[in-house]
């Protein structure tokens, strides 16, 4: 499981290695280095013997560069080091690293302006060693700086990048200003947040986590709550499936949705609810087009409920809650359309539905700006799956300001409000009551156009019916839906990939994860 830490946790490690245990930094930084000269000669072999640069920074970052560019040279590497800035200003472990390269007469050049970095990147390296920063970033890159990560992205060579490519938030995945375009990061201990959310994901190339040697030792106090959801993770999540079950074994699960215009939205929940492997599937529409959806609908049973206007009216509650007496759980919104009888109807269910629930679409939209009835909702899973509009409409923060720090805003709604929040996105954010978030690690931008949220909901639907808990259901239900787009991908790519697509997907996902294949 690849637990994901923030720039502040990370750094709580060393300083507790370093000044709590007694650990030399140096002892770290070597540690750090001669790892990823493992890592980079077994990626970059066929290059050898390069020639290499190493790009370095002032602080630790450049530090680890130096202990590459000496045991890459022992090595037979042909390295040369670049420093931003000058001699005098590199001081503590790094000082001692870049002292041992200088004592043994390896090519160094300090460069402190532009025109001179210009000069340093006329004979352009095969490779590139990226040690500018760390995890410690958290303003723009400026000046030479600025330059450098310009010339890197701009030649022709690989990129190694040491600990997170520079120009990466490491606790956030925000580009500070711009960032290196690496083709492999090594980064230590733990993965970074930065390293698995977007924009900074995209900048990662491959990804390794090393071993350096921090003792687990005085770690006592040390969790993270962050995960990346892959494969062996969403594997884990897979409901139990017993060769003698029926249909009455699998769940039951009622779909609440559609209007004029938007019958398809139910159509597709019903049809995702029905391919995530839950025995039954309601579909409750308005009475106004409950004709349409017995057509569009095989598999499915449907349902019609009382309307105004095309609209389901608040005088549905009583058949709905009928329904939900023979029913393990209940999916809400896709294609509702809005109204003050609806906004009623969402708000009472909310406080009152005896299974575990998930609102999507017009039914997050019927909640934003009174969320008072989230505080109300009975013991059962509720789960709310907004994109980053409906997010923004919930919490009063712009979609910038929701999009530049993904993961809190996520955890800390799902934290105040007792829910499962399930914030879509390139990697979707999960996040539980208890403060847990995974991150998913599946998916691409095929997934955007129209539709693909009622299938997500019909199938975390279908998988609260199987009998998940709704961070479990959430999480695998937005790793298979992931998982199904990328399949879809392999065979027409991304460019008109339509959310009815992913249907016949879904089982194939699920199954590579029951073969482990």
């Amino acid at each position: 499981m690849m637990r994901l830490c923030n720039a502040q946790e990370i750094m709580a490690l060393d300083r507790q290695a370093i000044r709590g245990l007694g650990v030399p930094g140096v002892v770290l930084m070597e540690n750090a280095g001669r790892s990823c000269c493992d890592q980079f000669e077994q990626a970059f072999s066929r290059y050898f013997p390069g020639p290499v640069m190493v790009v370095a920074g002032k602080g630790n970052n450049g530090g680890d560069g130096y202990v590459m560019a000496r045991i890459l040279a022992e090595r037979g590497w042909q390295v040369r080091t670049l420093v931003l800035g000058q001699e005098a200003s590199i001081s503590g472990d790094a000082k001692v690293m870049l002292n041992i390269i200088r004592r043994l007469g390896l090519p160094v050049d300090f460069v402190e302006t532009i025109p001179g970095l210009q000069n340093s990147f006329t004979s352009e390296p095969a490779l590139i060693i990226d040690a500018i920063f760390g995890t410690g970033l958290n303003s723009d890159v400026v000046g030479i700086q600025a330059a450098a990560i310009t010339h890197i992205n701009e030649s022709a060579a690989v990129v190694f990048a040491v600990d997170i490519p520079s120009g990466v938030d490491s606790s956030t995945g925000k580009i500070c200003g711009l960032a290196v375009q690496a083709a492999l990061t090594v980064t230590f201990d733990h993965a970074k947040i930065g390293l698995a959310s977007y924009p900074g994901a995209g900048q990662v190339g491959e990804l390794q986590v090393v071993d350096i040697g921090i003792p687990q030792a005085g770690r006592e106090d040390f969790s993270t709550n962050v995960h990346l959801l892959e494969k062996v993770e969403a594997q884990a999540l897979l409901p139990d499936r017993s060769s003698s079950g029926h249909k009455g074994t699998f769940g039951h699960l009622l779909i609440v949705a559609g209007s004029p215009g938007k019958t398809g939205a139910a159509v597709l929940a019903g049809s995702a609810a029905e391919r995530s492997g839950c025995g039954l599937v309601t579909v409750a529409v308005p009475d106004a087009i409950h004709d349409i959806i017995e057509v569009k609908l095989t598999e499915a049973m449907s349902c019609p409920l009382p309307s105004v206007d095309g609209l389901i009216s608040l005088q549905a509650e009583v058949q709905i809650e009928q329904l939900l007496t023979q029913r393990q759980s209940l999916a809400i919104g896709p294609g509702l359309g809005q109204s003050s009888g609806l906004s009623d109807l969402i708000k009472s269910l909310v406080k009152s539905a005896p299974v575990p629930m998930i609102i999507d679409a017009d039914g997050i939209n019927l909640l934003a700006g009174q969320l008072e009835p989230l505080g109300e909702h009975r013991e059962q899973t509720l789960i709310l799956t907004p994109h980053p509009g409906e997010m923004s409409r919930l919490t009063g923060l712009s979609v910038s300001e929701i999009e530049a720090n993904r993961l809190v805003v996520a955890q800390e709604f799902a934290v105040k409000h007792g829910i499962v929040l399930l914030l879509k996105g390139a990697r979707t954010v999960i996040a539980a009551p208890d403060g847990r978030v995974n991150i998913n690690s599946t998916g691409n931008d095929g997934l955007s156009s129209g539709g693909n949220g009622d299938v997500l909901t019909g199938l975390i639907g279908g998988l609260l019916a199987q009998g998940l808990d709704g961070f479990s259901a959430a999480s695998l239900g937005a790793w298979l839906h992931g998982r199904a787009a990328e399949l879809v991908a392999a065979s027409q790519g991304t460019a008109g990939m339509i959310a009815s697509d992913l249907l016949c997907q879904l089982p194939v996902a699920r199954q590579e994860l029951v073969k482990g294949v």
